[in-house]
């Protein structure tokens, strides 16, 4: 009979606990309720809650998991960046109000003018030097095998420098020298890629002859490298002399170069064997191998013609105006 007793006292007890306790939303829990039974509750019901009365400058953010937080779904366009405005002009008077060199609020004002002096040498006015040989080839025609040598030097600052250039040739099988010069100069930085260069030019073959030389060298837009000048002799004819070239890599070590050289005269030369106008024309290109970037041996070829009253002189002389040449040399520079 117990027994009855206390399973009918748990069926009654069974639908008293599952019945549903929204209506008691007025009445004030107990504290001693066991919230553990809250993971039951149906949350959507705080839809209708007023957030905005709740005081988020007391929430503890640095818990806060932002990794975890998904702001792909965010709005940026509605984001109002339209008071971010880049200044525009020269800066304001105030920036000028303070020292011109602030470290001297700090240091002793003797001691920062010596580094300061120091550091304009050290990385703007430190004096270098290169020997570069562009051009030592030999020269291989038909009937007409020939060496060749073109060699510039260069010591000073990026700013002035003084300037030493030779070239020539000669015959390869007799060794004797056809035309050679030599052209002390200074230079002078114009622009961050030019320099103007005077000078003077000594003719040593076929015959001694002194110039006056001025010109620019550089480098051209689309990395053309340039060497132009005119040059007034002592006997006062004026020639002119243009060279340009241009590398372009295949890789990191080889590298083919076009080059172009034009002789210019204002007048007939004729001991020299050189008509008004433009006297020669040299067109080629020369392909080398860099083993390092201060040795590179190369191969090329090249188109050399006179022209006008020039190839008339050669003509003259029972030789040919024009002629394809085949190059073996080697550039250095240290």
């Amino acid at each position: 009979m117990r027994a009855l007793l206390f399973a009918t006292a748990a069926l009654i007890g069974a639908p008293a606990a599952a019945q549903d306790h929204s209506a008691h939303e007025g009445h004030d829990v107990p504290a001693q309720e066991d919230h553990s039974s809250h993971g039951e509750m149906d949350h959507s019901q705080h839809e209708g809650m007023d957030h905005s009365s709740m005081n988020h400058g007391e929430m503890d953010h640095s818990r806060m998991d932002h990794g975890e937080m998904d702001h792909s779904q965010m709005d940026h366009s509605q984001m109002d960046h339209g008071d971010m405005k880049i200044p525009e002009g020269p800066p304001p008077p105030r920036a000028f109000e303070g020292p011109a060199h602030a470290a001297e609020l700090f240091f002793d004002r003797e001691r920062m003018a010596a580094a300061r002096a120091y550091n304009h040498v050290s990385h703007g006015n430190m004096t270098t030097g290169t020997v570069l040989a562009e051009r030592l080839e030999a020269r291989l025609s038909d009937g007409h095998d020939a060496y060749l040598w073109d060699v510039s030097a260069w010591y000073g600052t990026s700013v002035d420098k003084v300037v030493f250039k030779t070239e020539g040739e000669g015959e390869l099988d007799g060794g004797a020298v056809e035309d050679a010069e030599m052209q002390l100069l200074w230079g002078h930085a114009i622009g961050p890629f030019i320099d103007l260069q005077a000078g003077v030019r000594l003719d040593v073959e076929p015959e001694t002859t002194a110039h006056l030389a001025v010109g620019v060298a550089g480098l051209a837009p689309y990395m053309i490298h340039f060497d132009a000048a005119a040059f007034v002799s002592d006997e006062g004819d004026l020639t002119a002399r243009i060279e340009a070239e241009h590398d372009m890599k295949f890789t990191q070590k080889l590298i083919l170069q076009p080059r172009i050289e034009a002789e210019l005269s204002a007048q007939d030369i004729p001991e020299r064997g050189v008509g008004a106008g433009l006297s020669k024309v040299e067109v080629g290109a020369r392909l080398r191998y860099e083993f390092l970037p201060e040795f590179a041996p190369y191969i090329g070829v090249e188109y050399e013609a006179a022209t006008g009253q020039t190839a008339d002189y050669i003509r003259a002389a029972g030789e040919d105006p024009d002629g394809v040449t085949v190059l073996l040399g080697l550039r250095f520079w240290f």
